[in-house]
């Protein structure tokens, strides 16, 4: 493939313990569980949601999951055993340039177990091979020292301090960019 794809209907990836799959109806609690916790989204952008907003959510995701996408946007649930335990996604930031972005989101319940690493290994692998990405960035805070590790575990490389980079619930952040190319 010479640039990267533009149909995003949602493949199921599995990996040794966990299977990356569409948002399905009855997930609005699962999500909830972790888009709703404060904990959980003090290292992320959005958040923490209501149980509309994450009900919202998980409509957007039915909605879309089985149409083109021609923005480029994949995202899946994290599950183990059968139960969603976080989100996935990966989204092409630049057609022109075959780059895409990679996000994650997990219940705190499940942090320090891996599967982050695996469910985001997984994925940027997605994003090299199936949908022909050249390079995938991602962000995260610098104080964020799990996140950062299950980037360099995942084989991107921090390419720099992003400073002043977003304003999140009024207050300006730095980020740290990591990359990886494929």
């Amino acid at each position: 493939m010479t640039g990267p794809a533009t149909v995003g209907r949602v493949r199921e990836l599995l990996t040794a313990r966990l299977r990356l799959r569409a948002f399905g109806p009855g997930d609005e609690d699962a999500v909830h569980a972790y888009a709703g916790d404060p904990q959980v989204c003090t290292h992320v952008t959005w958040g923490p949601n209501s149980r509309a907003e994450s009900e919202e959510f998980v409509a957007e995701q039915l909605a879309a999951r089985d149409t083109a996408d021609e923005d480029g946007r994949w995202t899946w649930a994290i599950t183990r055993d059968g139960e969603v335990l976080g989100t996935v996604a990966l989204w092409v930031s630049s057609a022109a340039n075959s780059r895409g972005e990679l996000g994650y989101v997990l219940r705190r319940d499940a942090w320090g177990a891996g599967i982050t690493t695996e469910a985001a290994r997984a994925v940027l692998g997605f994003g090299f091979s199936d949908a022909g990405l050249a390079r995938v960035e991602a962000t995260c805070r610098p104080e964020n020292t799990g996140s950062r590790r299950v980037l360099e575990k995942i084989g991107m490389r921090c390419e720099g301090l992003l400073r002043s980079h977003v304003v999140v619930r009024g207050e300006r952040r730095d980020s740290l960019l990591f990359a990886a190319v494929g």
